[in-house]
């Protein structure tokens, strides 16, 4: 099923603030429209930190942290607006200074990230016409929608999103969350820590095809699935590539399953799933979308 939520924004030039923090400023957003329409963004209960969403954790109340485009980010909802701080890496030679968390210099500018933001929560795809379509389309919709403003289906890296659903492969909420961030620590980059947190970034395919990536995939409890994610990554390196990979989201949707249900663990479940990320294409995700949201209302389960 898709994770979907509704996004934040911030007044310019304040940042959330945080240690380390190197660039912070606002993404006026709105929940129905695309980009400049007025209208709060994201839903004051809405939930980043389901497990395949990218690792989000309340680092307090209201303000999300985590991994995004290979940075920590701090999210914060202020009506309309999203606050958002970006952390620079640690420089991992000054090991005297880890427990501060000191952070390098930003690289990204403020419309760097204003393009991660809106290519992540889907901002330039207008939701009101959408809402107006579905509700027409669906009794059940049109009475519940009023309370589900601004839903949007997250745009996740195509790498992080494939071995994230692989690993939930007959597992709970729970456990999937604890196997991905012990990927991510075992794998992944070190980042930065926030608050004696350490942050890593999804794990590189490179990183995933060593000779005892298996091994210690099983070390870490991903059982039968270490076969799966390190046999995926090596599938995907010796053949289509990482680009490949995210040459599928603009693909004709049987070619991408039949591409993606050659990679192991990757089944029927899995690549429905996985595929609802996709959102290239918005009639194709729109479709999509609906359609799992029509098996989660009539009971109807996936293909």
């Amino acid at each position: 099923m898709p994770v979907a939520v509704a996004l934040p924004a911030v007044p310019a030039g304040r940042a959330a603030p945080g240690p380390g923090a190197v660039l912070g400023a606002e993404l006026p957003v709105s929940q129905h429209g695309g980009p400049g329409t007025p209208g709060p963004a994201l839903r004051a209960r809405a939930r980043p930190d389901l497990p395949v969403c990218g690792r989000w954790w309340e680092s307090s109340p209201g303000a999300w942290t985590g991994v995004l485009g290979g940075r920590v980010w701090t999210l914060r909802q202020d009506r309309d607006r999203l606050w958002y701080t970006v952390y620079g890496e640690e420089d991992e030679h000054k090991e005297e200074e880890r427990d501060g968390c000191p952070a390098k210099a930003a690289k990204l500018d403020a419309a760097e990230t204003d393009r991660i933001l809106r290519d992540y929560f889907q901002l330039d795809v207008g939701l009101s016409a959408l809402y107006r379509e579905w509700e027409a389309a669906d009794p059940l919709f049109r009475k519940v929608a009023k309370d589900f403003p601004g839903v949007r289906v997250l745009r996740q890296d195509p790498i992080e999103c494939l071995f994230s659903f692989i690993c939930t492969s007959n597992n709970h909420i729970s456990r999937i969350t604890a196997m991905i961030e012990r990927l991510c620590q075992a794998f992944g980059r070190h980042l930065c820590c926030i608050d004696a947190r350490p942050f890593h970034a999804f794990p590189s395919l490179s990183a995933l095809t060593g000779a005892d990536a298996e091994a210690r995939l099983r070390a870490l409890g991903f059982g039968y699935r270490a076969k799966f994610v390190s046999g995926s990554a090596r599938a995907i390196t010796e053949g289509l590539g990482a680009e490949g990979l995210c040459q599928l989201r603009t693909a004709p949707y049987s070619e991408a399953r039949k591409v993606l249900c050659t990679l192991p663990g990757v089944g029927a479940k899995v690549l429905f799933c996985a595929d609802l990320r996709k959102g290239q294409e918005p009639a194709s995700s729109r479709d999509q979308a609906w359609e799992s949201r029509s098996q989660d209302c009539h009971g109807d389960g996936p293909p």
